[in-house]
């Protein structure tokens, strides 16, 4: 079953052609028409409410396709996908945020269904498909010390009480100083970091990345107290094909670059800098872990399951059992190779290369942009055929994770 994704125009995503959204967008809907300033950020693939899939075909949502024959379609009468797959072309930085757990949702959804519109979980994972940068869970508590040290302006703005906690070692100092930082009041916030920016062109700090990385957010968000987030978080580069996996309360933000992620089916975030957005900046404080791990530890690492049929999927499995994403990316001489479907249904888009799908019978082109929602019914094992193109065929498959 062919489909087609939901593009949504948030204002950080990349512009017009520039973007990859747009791209596979106008490759996944030949009708759609791209506006050169306008901003593509994210392609939707899935039946969450706020923006479902719809079906080549006949023109209908994945979600009443689903609700119609659900056994059929993934396998259990329940009748929703319990994932949700997005591409992301990254122009401008997310917001600093957390994604509460299954009974914080449950609990915000209650209180503040404005806000928090679902109550579900939302842990997902974000897999580089070009130079990606985020933001992501706490730095080790002696990188946050050495900034503090090397920035008399954060000192000032800390104070201190949050010094001397940092001078005895004390385990709650990262804690203490990060509800100091976001309750400080907004015109000390603005003196902290006009203060960094006046002094950033003649200061020697220990990452010149770290020193652009501000300069960035400052000119797009000013004096937001986000923009002080880089002093707390650590700073990751990725590489095409590293991933993130971000649990419930990881504090986080993506700043540039595009990606495959995939998570919960949810739209449910905890804002609390560098967005015009609603800051809910107590929920995030009471809901963030404060783990202070090293940069490395946050990259989330793939699984070759099946070695000898599948050689070349390789398969990222988070410790939940909403999704797991299998990443197909067969080298040039590569003809043919088996794709494995889940006894409750996928969703496979791809990226590049081209080729054929044998599906119950029937052959499936596959090429860049085309997203093919595969049923519980669509056999266990798929054949793909693969044309030569001078370049590897790349293809993304979301699914529940039965690897857990």
């Amino acid at each position: 079953m062919e489909i087609v994704g939901s593009v949504k125009s948030y204002d950080w995503g990349k512009l017009g052609g520039q973007s990859f959204v747009a791209q596979l967008a106008q490759a996944n809907d030949e009708q759609l028409e791209l506006k050169t300033e306008s901003p593509y950020a994210e392609l939707w693939m899935g039946d969450h409410v706020n923006g479902p899939a719809t079906v080549k075909s006949d023109g209908k949502g994945l979600d009443e396709a689903i609700r119609a024959d659900p056994i059929g379609m993934i396998g259990t009468a329940d009748g929703r996908l319990p994932f949700l797959l997005k591409v992301l072309s990254i122009r401008k930085a997310l917001s600093v945020q957390v994604h509460p757990d299954k009974v914080e949702a449950e609990k915000l959804h209650r209180q503040f269904p404005d806000i928090y519109k679902d109550p579900n979980h939302k842990p997902e994972l974000a897999i580089a498909l070009t130079d990606f940068q985020a933001l992501c869970g706490f730095r080790p508590y002696a990188e946050i010390d050495g900034f503090l040290q090397e920035y008399p302006e954060l000192r000032e703005l800390l104070g201190e009480s949050v010094l001397a906690k940092f001078q005895a070692k004390d385990v709650s100092a990262v804690k203490f100083a990060y509800e100091r930082l976001m309750h400080s009041a907004p015109d000390d916030v603005t003196r902290c970091i006009d203060g960094i920016a006046k002094r950033m062109v003649d200061l020697e700090a220990k990452s010149i990345e770290l020193n652009h990385l501000f300069n960035r957010l400052y000119a797009d968000f000013g004096s937001d107290v986000g923009v002080l987030s880089i002093y707390f978080l650590n700073y990751l580069q990725l590489k095409p094909g590293q991933a993130i996996y971000l649990a419930a309360n990881v504090p986080h933000a993506y700043i540039d670059g595009d990606c495959v992620e995939c998570m919960a089916c949810s739209d449910n975030v905890v804002r609390a800098g560098l967005t015009p957005k609603f800051k809910d900046v107590d929920t995030l404080l009471r809901l963030v872990a404060y783990d202070c791990l090293a940069g490395e530890s946050m990259l989330f690492q793939a699984k070759l399951l099946q070695p000898k049929e599948e050689p070349y999927t390789r398969t990222f499995v988070p410790p939940v059992a909403d999704f797991a994403v299998a990443e197909l990316r067969l080298p040039s001489d590569v003809r043919e190779y088996s794709v494995s479907n889940p006894t409750n249904g996928s969703i496979l888009l791809v990226i590049s290369g081209k080729g054929t799908l044998m599906v119950a019978g029937s052959e499936v082109e596959m090429k860049m942009g085309k997203i093919i929602f595969l049923p519980s019914s669509a056999g266990r094992k798929l054949q793909l055929k693969v044309e030569d193109t001078n370049g590897p065929f790349l293809a993304f498959q979301a699914m529940s994770n039965q690897f857990a």
